[in-house]
């Protein structure tokens, strides 16, 4: 079974954000699952809102790919379907809802990632936004 989930990709000095969720081992990006009739936006926005306090901004809004990985600490799933997007954003960043922490990661923080965090760190690599 997938696990189907958008995700934010946001670099800042090289680094991509990603946060920890309460209780787990290792690093996600900002997003989530959609709720049922919710676009990709709508999601995103509200999963970025929840966790980080931070309003992302429509008109911005790029799709930078969609990656698939290995789901970490979801036995119920066979795989996931990470769709990755960038968007300005305004507010102060806090963590909230179910996020402990968030961090900037470089390459030297790879091991930190879960499986499609890493596999959307390479994609943001790839599309030359990391240093």
């Amino acid at each position: 079974m997938e696990l189907d989930v958008v995700a934010w990709v946001q670099v800042s000095a090289g680094k991509l954000l990603a946060v920890r969720a309460r209780g787990r081992d290792a690093l996600y990006l900002p997003g989530g699952k959609r709720e049922p009739g919710e676009s990709d936006w709508a999601a995103l926005s509200r999963e970025v809102r929840e966790e980080l306090g931070l309003e992302l901004d429509e008109a911005s809004f790029r799709e930078l790919g969609v990656v698939r990985a290995d789901p970490h600490d979801q036995p119920r799933y066979t795989h996931v379907r990470m769709a990755c997007f960038t968007a300005e954003y305004r507010g102060a960043m806090a963590a909230a809802a179910e996020v402990d922490e968030y961090r900037y990661v470089g390459r030297g923080d790879r091991r930190l990632l879960a499986p499609a965090a890493l596999a959307a760190f390479d994609l943001a690599d790839e599309h030359g936004l990391l240093g």
